[in-house]
């Protein structure tokens, strides 16, 4: 069987673009060094061909770490930024790898783009609808290599079985989608204001973002917990369960949408729910979302789960099986069909390869925003408190201004989007 390019989760764009392929050996920046880009680093070292040449980040212990990492791996000691900026406009650079804090993904990216290197970029792909639409033209009109970091796409052959199995029909025909994250019961605390350390240069940490008094809870790991620089737990795993549904049924973004609930399961000082429904409504599909500390009732021994709900049968899966039901009886003898879409060499190594082909990656920026684009609009839904109705084509929702406040922010001086 031929796959094309949208069994592969790719759009319906080019596949392959212009420009002159890289060298044997690709000289990389790594931009964003906590533990998830310290990770990212470590795992893009491992293959052969890769050069780390420089890092960049704005907490000196976070730096100072990545580059001993580096010199240690690869035997010598990469340049040390603290400004992306300076990282991106090293001539040799081919590509960088941005893993920092959401607020952070699209500008890097962006300037990466029009400097003419190619990009990693982790999930969620943006903050804000409007910075991943900016992202996408800028890597399109570039015409620059992207991946962005959902390594559940391609790591794993779990999503890749689950796609041809509702592609083939077997589930007949599917109107409902229910996706559950379990979200945690230990409270993050509520320590007071206090003076940023010496090592991270805090002005910049906050960069586009709100001016806001350094907090510890704030900062790194837990930032994704306050709307000034993500969406919750929601956003942050969104992409990886979403991803399947888009590949399997070639979603776009939702017709409507509306959300409700809080943070009812611990007290601290975050501000983003841990008790969350959400229903988006696509052209003949209803999709859920809930977000719950003890996951979906039912299906507790999954863990988080995918629910694909057919008129012949139901497939229940997560990162690791899948499970078919028939009238609420797990189907033991069900008989898949063949593998057809092509296993995959990673999902670093993709992006690797596709710099070298300029061959487009499975989950580029283009896809990614595509997959994340629900995830912010439910946050949106959530924190307006209204069913809210999108217009794709124009980016923008229906008669609501409160609602269209969210789509783009408004930057910290002297950050602009464009």
């Amino acid at each position: 069987m031929q796959v094309t390019a949208a069994g592969l989760g790719l759009t319906a764009s080019s596949q392959v673009l212009t420009g002159t392929p890289a060298s044997d050996r690709l000289q990389f920046g790594f931009i964003g060094l906590g533990g998830q880009g310290t990770s990212r680093l470590n795992e893009f070292m491992k293959h052969p061909d890769v050069d780390a040449v420089a890092v960049c980040d704005v907490d000196q212990t976070h730096l100072d770490r990545a580059a001993e990492a580096v010199e240690k791996t690869q035997g010598r000691k990469p340049e040390k930024f603290r400004d992306f900026r300076k990282l991106i406009d090293r001539k040799d650079i081919d590509a960088v790898m941005i893993a920092t804090p959401d607020h952070w993904h699209a500008l890097p990216a962006i300037y990466a783009f029009q400097a003419g290197k190619d990009a990693f970029v982790e999930k969620p792909l943006s903050y804000s609808i409007g910075e991943g639409r900016a992202m996408v033209n800028a890597a399109l009109t570039g015409r620059r290599i992207s991946q962005m970091g959902n390594h559940i796409h391609n790591d794993l052959p779990t999503y890749r079985r689950v796609v041809e199995i509702v592609k083939s029909g077997a589930l007949g025909a599917i109107r409902r989608v229910d996706c559950a994250l379990t979200t945690g019961t230990t409270p993050l605390g509520r320590p007071a204001d206090a003076t940023p350390p010496p090592e991270l240069d805090y002005d910049f940490w906050l960069g586009p973002a709100p001016q806001r008094p350094y907090n510890p809870l704030r900062s790194h790991f837990n930032y994704r917990y306050f709307w000034d620089y993500s969406g919750g737990a929601l956003i942050d795993f969104w992409c990886h369960y979403m991803d399947v549904v888009h590949w399997a049924l070639d979603l776009k973004a939702p017709k409507s949408v509306a959300a409700a609930g809080g943070r009812w399961a611990v007290d601290d000082m975050a501000e983003t729910p841990d008790n969350m429904g959400v229903l988006c409504e696509f052209p003949n599909l209803i999709l859920t979302w809930t977000l719950h500390p003890l996951g979906r009732a039912g299906y507790d021994a999954m863990g988080s789960s995918v629910i694909f709900q057919g008129s012949d049968a139901t497939l229940v899966t997560n990162y690791n099986r899948y499970e078919v039901y028939i009238k609420g009886k797990r189907d033991e003898g069900f008989k898949p069909p063949a593998p057809s879409i092509p296993d995959s060499p990673g999902h670093v190594r993709e992006f690797l390869d596709g710099i070298k082909s300029r061959t487009r990656a499975s989950c580029d920026i283009e896809y990614g925003f595509r997959v994340t684009k629900g995830g912010l609009l439910a946050n949106i839904a959530y924190r307006t408190g209204e069913r809210l109705y999108w217009d794709d084509d124009r980016e923008q929702f229906t008669g609501r201004t409160e609602a269209n406040r969210y789509v783009t922010r408004q930057y910290r001086a002297p950050w602009t989007l464009g």
